[in-house]
């Protein structure tokens, strides 16, 4: 990861283990490492493809709010080997959200009881 990068969002840390699944396949990607409104970090088992397009869904827990399940479109902007042998960090920024989820993850990235990076 680039450490000159600028972003456009704070990102989350995500406290539990959030899955992420491939949407058009139903297969588990991995789980998310933080997220923002504008992208998120990916932490996987195996390399993602480079300067792919992702339909990802994920179901955010609840902060007294109730579970959401979202599904997005993405594009993976860079990858690297984790610190993890035999994991990787591949980090997505997020093209195509529906305004009622974009809603939804802004709600609760914000909400107390986290952490920004």
């Amino acid at each position: 990861m680039n450490g000159s990068e600028q972003r456009r969002a704070p990102r989350r840390h995500v406290g539990a283990a959030i899955a992420v699944e491939n949407a058009i396949s139903e297969r588990l990607l991995g789980h998310i490492g933080n997220i923002s409104s504008s992208g998120l970090m990916l932490i996987s088992n195996a390399p993602l493809r480079a300067d792919a397009i992702y339909q990802l869904r994920l179901t955010l827990p609840s902060r007294g709010q109730g579970e959401h399940t979202l599904e997005f479109g993405v594009h993976e902007q860079w990858s690297e080997a984790a610190n993890v042998p035999g994991q990787y960090w591949t980090g997505f920024r997020i093209i195509a959200i529906s305004e009622s989820d974009a809603l939804k993850l802004r709600n609760w990235i914000e909400a107390p009881g986290g952490e920004f990076v």
